[in-house]
């Protein structure tokens, strides 16, 4: 062949791929840009305003807490619902998202303490509680800015503080609703109290860590008559033994408990000694004793030790009274508890009822008052060896060691806590209310009930949160603290009853909504109340402030009415909440009580727990171990579509796994290939014009075309139904396999002849691009909650249609008849019986490749005996069968029921076929147009579409 100086070489008139979208991502520098376009065009307030009046589906957000930076954890619950809300979005919903931070609590305090140090001390409440402000809202902007940075969509500008004044007001408001139904009252109880912080917490603000205890029994000597318990046992010196790990309480015991139930045993020992100890544990009291050779001497029950009097083991003069007691258990120890009222629940009740002092002299701080010299004034865990040193000596102790056990701490400060006697304010779980219909019952049991209307993902959250409520005391909703909303009561001054007037407590409500919390501490309770006021107890007319807030979780847990109840997007309830699977005893169990004694029902319909972020070993996240995964840090190196490409990459509801590494493979293998296969999709479509090009009709399409059409109407309905299930890792799975495996390996591949050499409007190379713009409009739609980046870029690459939303988050997610009609089951099963056949097909080009025969798969001519059932497949399709294959010719015979043949025949050893030069294709059709006289007939339709010169073969450049 010669060409004119001017001729364009033949490679030059084929239709091969070109975009301008980029092949390298650049996601850290280019997701800031298009998060900037994003706020200058409100592309919130455009997805809102494009879904106004349709169906709501109301995820309502959990807050973090506003304190340090975020971490893993955060960014996969905020992707968890990001994605709920875009799904719900793009499947049709008006979804508001509005995000809200916990502002209040000990932990902002403590840091402020720290930063004020002395100065504290000569600042009043109101500038403190300014300075928690300050520092809250320092926090609340930098988490903004980083869940932003994410991707994630919502009213930023505008969420919801529970620092804020309505926030505030709606709190105390809840609180004086229950307060007015008669669940709240004060009153003494043990409750777990953090001596390093100095306040009580509730069950939800206790975690449970490895602490080491002493392990100790100690004999508490018999005063009564040991005759009166059993004959055998006159005149002995009798004692029974108790064991615990609070060496610290003994001081405060006042008690020992039996179960009535058990049997109990009289061991004498070696040295003529007698202990009590129950009968199921006394072969583990001699091991534990070591008294080996101790006998039973003879045996009672545990209702005969009501009423007995003991010595204590070290404070002469105190009586120890013989109680019964249900807690008493055979687990371990000896079937003997020491009991101390001020120091647990069991101890307090069990002291109830006997009418013991219920006093604590354990101070807020941790320290023992009222004790012996030697440790009184020390601290529980400095007085622990003190007392033990003490009863080593006087020859109480009996045994000693020490226990590695779990024990409840702090979840702020991670110190062992304590139980402790105060006085506080409850919510009481057996206050008697109404249920739905009318009928008597109580709050805990109203609860249950709501519970079981819930939808619970995992499933196991209803049995769990239902066993929390269940059995959990009542509700301590009381804090020793400044940084809170306060517990807005009046207390007389004479008689201690508070002052509950519904008028009185709107005025402090609508003082709340102007002023803020803030009003409780500026003003004096004489300005707060009205002239006249007085007790309805005692008709005295002075009155205190409480000073107590409230429980920070009673704040959170009031979010459905502070938000969901006055915000005029939202609504009660709400449709999820999704949290970590602590928020059963936190936030999901919070909310539900609050919105049970407020409301009578649940404030969710739905609820669906993540696990926790652990590393490739399975262990947590800890500064120790220095194994943390720092989002921010992810999002500059890689991306914050590749964070959320994570999180779409693990089913949320396990524990999962993350690491640097891991997330660096998703970017290089998962994310590139999917951004490929977006770029190969794009090129493919350079010259495409919907408007104009695309085939209007199914049937019109080429089969090959129809069958991916029908694979991709597949894969839209499999992923739709994931998103509607919240299986985001199911809708990845689905996503990555169809582009890795059914686009990229299988169907561009084939598609190259037919695009690249087709003549441009050539039918069969438009229906291709129809399928290619259809699948991919339906692709990048069904991936934009995930990529929400990367899907936002594709679509601005995508062929123009007039109507389009600006952008792909505007947009709704393709119905499975976008791309194909429903009946096409039949073209489905033909086509995939034809690709079964080319698998073995591919397989014996691979092995002529191997062996020289050829040099690709066009340099073939290919055999194939099929089996008789596959013959109306291959009748209907085997015409595309050469396309499917990449070979330059096919053909297929029948033979009855065999597994199907291939034989491979290389071109060049044919000679009625020629190659084109151009698709290299072997065809008998070569120079059959005299005017392009070394390109097949196919070939010179192109050419001649696109107006190429006709040329003339020459003996310098033959064919």
């Amino acid at each position: 062949m010669s060409d004119s100086p001017a001729q364009k070489p033949l490679k030059s008139t084929l239709n091969l791929p070109q975009t301008a979208f980029p092949m390298k991502a650049g996601l850290p520098q280019n997701e800031p840009a298009r998060l900037q376009k994003w706020n200058e065009n409100d592309l919130y307030g455009q997805i809102r305003a494009a879904r106004a009046g349709a169906p709501k589906y109301i995820l309502h957000d959990g807050p973090p807490y506003a304190n340090g930076a975020i971490h893993l954890g955060h960014a996969l619950n905020k992707c968890i619902k990001d994605f709920v809300v875009k799904s719900k979005t793009m499947t049709g919903f008006d979804s508001p998202y509005v995000p809200g931070w916990d502002c209040h609590g000990l932990p902002i305090e403590i840091k402020v303490d720290e930063q004020l140090g002395r100065k504290k001390l000569e600042m009043d409440a109101v500038t403190v509680r300014q300075q928690c402000r300050d520092y809250a809202q320092k926090y609340v902007d930098l988490q903004r800015s980083q869940f932003r940075r994410m991707g994630v969509l919502g009213r930023w500008d505008d969420p919801y503080l529970t620092m804020s004044f309505p926030y505030e007001a709606r709190i105390v408001e809840t609180f004086y609703e229950f307060f007015e139904h008669g669940y709240v009252y004060k009153g003494l109880k043990p409750v777990y109290w953090c001596w390093h912080d100095k306040t009580a917490l509730a069950e939800a603000e206790v975690e449970y860590e490895q602490h080491t205890s002493p392990s100790i029994y100690v004999r508490y000597r018999l005063l009564s008559d040991p005759a009166d318990l059993a004959p055998e046992l006159a005149g002995r010196e009798v004692y029974t033994i108790i064991y615990t790990t609070t060496p610290w309480t003994l001081p405060s015991s006042l008690a020992v408990a039996f179960n009535p139930e058990f049997d109990y045993v009289a061991l004498e020992n070696t040295d003529g000694a007698i202990y009590l100890v129950a009968e199921a544990l006394a072969d583990a009291v001699r091991e534990s004793c070591k008294m080996p050779e101790a006998k039973v001497l003879t045996h009672l029950k545990g209702t005969a030790l009501e009423n007995t009097t003991f010595a204590h083991p070290f404070l002469h003069g105190r009586t120890i009274l013989g109680v019964l007691g249900d807690h008493v258990t055979a687990e371990q120890g000896t079937g003997a508890v020491h009991t101390a009222p001020a120091h647990g629940p069991d101890d307090f009740y069990t002291g109830a009822k006997y009418g013991l002092p219920q006093t604590t002299n354990v101070d807020d701080a941790g320290r023992i008052r009222n004790g012996l010299p030697e440790y009184d004034g020390l601290h529980i865990y400095k007085a622990n060896p003190i007392i033990l040193d003490i009863i080593r000596k006087n020859g109480s102790l009996l045994s000693e060691a020490e226990v590695k056990h779990s024990y409840p701490h702090c979840w702020r400060c991670h110190r062992p806590v304590i139980y402790r006697a105060t006085e506080q304010w409850f919510i009481g779980m057996e206050t008697p209310v109404k249920d739905q219909q009318g009928n008597e019952t109580t709050f805990r049991q109203r609860a249950l009930d709501e519970i079981k209307k819930v939808t619970w993902d995992p499933s196991w959250g209803e049995e769990r949160i239902s066993n929390m409520i269940a059995t959990r005391p009542d509700w301590c909703i009381s804090r020793q603290r400044i940084w809170g909303v306060p517990i807005a009561v009046f207390l007389c001054q004479s008689c201690d009853h508070p002052l509950s007037d519904k008028a009185l407590n709107q005025s402090i409500v609508k003082l709340f909504e102007k002023e803020g919390a803030d009003a409780w501490y500026k003003y004096p309770a004489e300005q707060l109340l009205a002239a006249g006021t007085a007790c309805t107890k005692c008709g005295h007319s002075a009155f205190r402030k409480e000073m107590d807030i409230l429980d920070v979780w009673f704040e959170s847990g009031s979010s459905w009415h502070a938000v969901l109840e006055t915000e005029p997007e939202l609504s009660f309830p709400a449709d999820m909440y999704t949290e970590g699977g602590d928020q059963h005893r936190g936030w999901f169990h919070s909310s539900l009580l609050a919105s049970v004694g407020i409301r009578n029902a649940a404030p969710y319909k739905y609820v669906a727990t993540s696990g926790w972020t652990l590393d490739e070993q399975r262990r947590a996240f800890s500064k120790s171990l220095g194994n943390g995964v720092d989002p921010v840090l992810v999002m500059d190196q890689l991306g914050g579509d590749i964070v959320r490409l994570w999180v779409a990459s693990v089913d949320f509801r396990e524990d999962v796994i993350a690491s640097v590494p891991l997330m660096k493979r998703l970017a290089e293998e998962i994310y590139r290939k999917l951004r490929n296969t977006f770029r190969i999709l794009l090129a493919n479509l350079y010259d495409f014009n919907p408007a104009e090009h695309a085939v209007k009709e199914f049937s019109a399409l080429e089969p090959l075309d129809q069958y991916m059409l029908a694979k991709g109407a597949e894969i839209v309905a499999k992923v739709r139904k994931a998103y509607d299930e919240f299986e985001f890792h199911r809708a990845y799975h689905a996503i990555n396999e169809f582009c890795n495996s059914d686009l990229s390996a299988f169907y561009i591949d084939v598609l190259k002849d037919r695009l690249y050499t087709f003549a441009p409007n050539a039918p069969g190379r438009r229906s291709a691009q129809t399928a290619i713009w259809k699948i991919t409009e339906a692709l990048v739609r069904l991936v934009a909650p995930v990529l929400s980046f990367t899907a936002d870029e594709v679509w601005e690459y995508l062929p123009k249609v007039e109507g389009r939303e600006a952008s792909v988050h505007i947009a709704h997610f393709p119905a499975p008849e976008d791309l194909a009609p429903a009946n096409t089951e039949s073209l489905v099963a033909n086509w995939d019986k034809l690709l079964a056949v080319r698998d073995t097909v591919l397989l014996s080009l691979e092995e002529a490749r191997k062996n020289k025969q050829i040099g690709k798969a066009l340099d073939a001519s290919v055999a194939v005996t099929i089996p008789a059932p596959l013959k109306e497949s291959f009748d209907s399709f085997g015409s595309h069968f050469a396309e499917l294959c990449n070979v330059s010719a096919f053909r297929f015979s029948v033979n009855g029921d065999q597994t199907p043949s291939v034989e491979v025949t290389p071109c060049e050893t044919l000679s009625e076929i020629t190659k084109c030069e151009r698709c290299w294709r072997y065809t008998n059709d070569v120079a059959s147009d005299s005017r392009y006289p070394t390109v097949c007939a196919r070939c010179a339709t192109a050419l001649d579409e696109i107006g190429y010169e006709p040329y003339t073969v020459t003996q310098e450049q033959p064919v």
